[in-house]
């Protein structure tokens, strides 16, 4: 079996160490030991990207909410028509920089496409700064409602949060958001919120096969 082998560290605003490890042609994001992503699992992060566009319109505005290895933005963007704009909040400079370096033939000049925009910030504060600005807002910036990587994304997730993204969505919008597991509270608090909520289950491999992932589609009334 091929080694795994240390290509970066990073650290995570908060507290915690991020890694870059490369198996071979396969590469890994860990946080300490966790495992958070790998190139080799890329079919629920890619149908984030496809599902929630074919619920929105061609020339949506889109804001996805942490980069990870590129698979929601490359399916993004196979979606969308010229006229879409997408921004990607990544609170994590080192994680861009890994997509531009040692991952950009993963990356495959989605970051170069003019179509999208990067902004280093915190995705809830993109989401506050401006009402009625998004078709769709997809957040898969941890491993779901329990806020693994940083305590601060539990606030995303909470009814302040879930109200900031309702009102930062245009009418008939979608809120998009990947979990490792279910979470049946968490599904209550978006009905709660205002939403009207599809929950899907993904497989974590474009072959179908791998861990049953879930996404939440929560739609904001026209």
């Amino acid at each position: 079996m091929l080694p795994r082998v240390l290509i970066d560290t990073t650290h995570v605003p908060g507290g915690g160490e991020m890694r870059l490890v490369q198996r071979g042609r396969d590469w890994f994001i860990m946080l300490g030991r966790e495992e958070l992503m790998s190139s080799r699992m890329s079919g629920s992060e890619e149908a984030l990207g496809t599902m929630s566009c074919d619920r929105v319109r061609p020339d949506a505005r889109v804001l996805i909410g942490g980069y990870g290895m590129g698979f929601t933005l490359r399916a993004v963007l196979g979606r969308l028509a010229p006229a879409g704009k997408v921004t990607v909040a990544e609170l994590v400079p080192a994680v861009i920089a890994w997509a531009r370096g040692p991952m950009a033939e993963l990356a495959a000049g989605c970051l170069d496409d003019p179509r999208v925009s990067v902004v280093e910030d915190d995705v809830g504060r993109v989401i506050a700064a401006d009402r009625g600005a998004w078709d769709a807002i997809l957040l898969d910036v941890d491993n779901g409602p329990d806020g693994l990587t940083r305590r601060g994304n539990d606030r995303l997730y909470g009814p302040v949060g879930l109200e900031a993204a309702r009102m930062a969505l245009r009418p008939g919008g979608v809120l998009a958001i990947w979990s490792a597991a279910p979470d049946v509270k968490f599904a209550r608090a978006l009905a709660q919120a205002g939403f009207a909520v599809e929950e899907v289950v993904i497989r974590a491999r474009a072959s179908g096969k791998g861990a049953r992932h879930v996404i939440w589609f929560a739609a904001k009334p026209r």
